[in-house]
């Protein structure tokens, strides 16, 4: 949502995990508690795309103050669906009703909007510039009609002002290393406030629709038993695990009588398994590595891999596919878990730096369906089986998490993340949510296979 300026270097996020003073939001949010500078002529027309997006669609966008409409708004006479509309103290609202989204101050929102499209839609969230009543309901009609957001023309231009991925997040051996660090390792602590029991961090399988929290965990778990059912594992498998969260799946494979080897690159993540592991007195059954995929050796009967080829990077998925091919036996089979997106939407965005690289995670691109497949057909030796998706799932696990989370704000403020990171969260896990909603992305299991040469 930028005019055609060249782009600017995009400035990754760091923070620490300790408490943070208010003199010291700058030194921590400098992209959230400045707004940056842009030419009148850039704003301008950033307002205008803003505005003519927001009248299509079923929302209410309310912008403070007086004259705030600008000159994206359609007044008396204008041809566009959608008028803008008179509100409280001057306010103006556009679109076509439904879920409030209230810009407190339009004049920063469109500037962050001009200087750094998404990205500064989501840092204009953190710095308190707009709300929403119905977050995930604003975010679910905007992700809904995300195709139609930016006019033709500007998309055609895209690679003149959407901001690129750094170099240093390229999913190398050692930017991969670099990128799940800075998510990951955050603090195991902060994990377990929002999630349940079973510490799994990726889409639950419920039997029925809507969900409760008191659900969660037996959820995790059968979407954890589909997973090891659709990949053969029993007494005696010989089972990889690429990404290993904090354990569960291990844990559970071990239980069936697997011999379960786990590859993670969060040292955090890999000590709380660790300890979990021991705990359960299956010390003898899995082994957890500090280890790249592309690094990994041996032979096995099957591969689990959850939620993690999103990290992988597109420049990479050959890479990985070929190393699940390697590692698995004639015969194995793989089952795979992953999140996906439109392959229009994800070729469009596959360079963009977006707000989730930059606060969430660095690096990462969603796949789509056909990227997945092709990528299978073209660079191994493995079939696509089986592939079931269950994207309402995804929603329901994101709403229960969210909510937990909101429940123990005070909780993770101990833990000294302040409150524009608690902020950042909410908006992550609400416009993940949201994306699952809408039915933009969804997420799929996959049953590949080996064929047997002995046969």
């Amino acid at each position: 949502m930028t005019t055609a300026e060249p782009a600017t270097t995009p400035q990754r996020a760091d923070f620490a995990v300790d408490a943070v003073e208010p003199d010291r939001w700058p030194e921590r949010w400098p992209d959230v508690v400045a707004v940056p500078r842009v030419s009148r002529p850039r704003a301008a027309v950033a307002e205008a795309v803003v505005r003519r997006a927001l009248r299509r669609l079923p929302l209410q966008a309310r912008f403070a103050g007086p004259g705030s409409a600008g000159p994206g708004s359609a007044g008396p006479g204008s041809a566009g669906p959608g008028p803008a509309s008179p509100g409280p103290a001057g306010s103006r609202t556009v679109g076509r009703g439904g879920p409030l989204l209230e810009v407190h101050d339009p004049k920063a929102f469109h500037a962050r909007i001009g200087a750094h499209g998404l990205v500064g839609f989501g840092e204009s969230y953190m710095a308190r510039e707009w709300d929403a009543p119905d977050l995930v309901g604003a975010l679910t009609v905007l992700a809904g009609h995300a195709a139609g957001l930016v006019p033709a023309p500007l998309q055609r231009l895209r690679p003149l002002w959407a901001l690129r991925q750094p170099e240093a997040e390229r999913n190398t051996a050692d930017g991969s290393r670099a990128n799940i660090s800075r998510h990951y390792d955050l603090s195991n602590d902060l994990f377990a406030l929002f999630l349940d029991d079973t510490l799994s961090y990726s889409a639950a399988l419920f039997r029925d629709l809507p969900a409760s929290w008191d659900l969660l965990a037996a959820a995790q778990h059968r979407k954890i038993d589909r997973l090891l059912d659709l990949a053969g594992v029993g007494e005696g498998t010989r089972l990889l695990e690429i990404g290993t969260g904090w354990g569960e799946l291990a844990l559970r494979a071990a239980a069936r009588g697997a011999r379960v080897t786990s590859l993670t690159l969060s040292r955090e993540q890999r000590a709380l398994a660790r300890e979990r592991v021991h705990a359960a007195g299956l010390s003898d059954r899995v082994s957890i590595e500090l280890c790249d995929y592309r690094d990994a050796r041996g032979t096995y009967d099957a591969v689990v891999s959850v939620e993690m080829i999103e990290a992988v990077g597109a420049e990479f998925w050959p890479v990985y596919f070929r190393a699940l091919d390697a590692l698995l036996a004639p015969g194995g089979r793989v089952a795979l878990q992953a999140i996906t997106m439109p392959h229009e939407r994800m070729v469009a965005a596959r360079t963009t730096f977006t707000w989730i690289h930059k606060y969430v995670f660095p690096g990462g691109l969603i796949p789509s369906v056909r990227a997945v497949e092709d990528s299978v057909r073209d660079h191994t030796g493995l079939t696509v089986a089986r592939r079931d998706a269950y994207g309402a799932h995804y929603a329901e696990t994101l709403r229960l998490w969210r909510e937990r989370f909101a429940e123990r704000s005070e909780e993770v403020e101990a833990l000294g993340f302040d409150a524009t990171f608690r902020r950042m969260w909410t908006f992550y896990l609400a416009y993940s949510e949201a994306g699952f909603r809408s039915g933009y992305l969804d997420v799929q299991q996959y049953l590949l296979t080996k064929e047997d040469a002995a046969r």
